[in-house]
């Protein structure tokens, strides 16, 4: 996780697209955990949150990757709030989702890193408390990008 971090902070200023290139960045930190990289070893909780993260700035880029994320984000909230469960909330969803992706053991990462993806955009749209942590992720990359 660090070496993602220190990857992410270092082309931030580079980038100078703000969000959008931190974005790409995460989404290339992520993708080569999930190849099989020697500098990106993922676990479960490191595809998790690097989805997450790429969900929280995808979705204020307006591009191909923001589109991806709010597909991603699709996908459990028809599951999840389409009457087979009851009058589930956005919030409720948000909860579902993050209880989902950090407590199941995945064989594949794949899995953890796409549910992700999605609970990054849905945290925006729950609003409340899971908005707290989007906008912290939004103000450190605007913060980071602006260097």
């Amino acid at each position: 996780m660090t070496v993602a971090a220190d990857v992410v902070t270092a082309v931030g200023p580079m980038a100078g697209a703000g969000t959008s290139g931190l974005a790409l960045t995460n989404g290339l930190v992520l993708l080569a955990g999930l190849r099989g990289s020697d500098r990106v070893k993922l676990d479960r909780d490191k595809a998790g949150v690097l989805g997450i993260g790429l969900g929280i700035l995808s979705s204020t880029a307006d591009t191909v990757i923001g589109q991806f994320s709010d597909g991603a984000a699709q996908v459990p909230t028809s599951l999840i709030q389409g009457g087979a469960f009851g009058d589930i909330t956005m919030g409720g969803t948000a909860l579902a989702l993050t209880v989902t992706i950090f407590l199941f053991r995945w064989k594949k990462l794949i899995i953890p890193a796409f549910l992700g993806t999605g609970a990054g955009v849905i945290y925006s749209q729950a609003g409340g408390a899971w908005a707290i942590g989007q906008n912290l992720v939004l103000m450190t990359a605007g913060a980071v990008g602006a260097l």
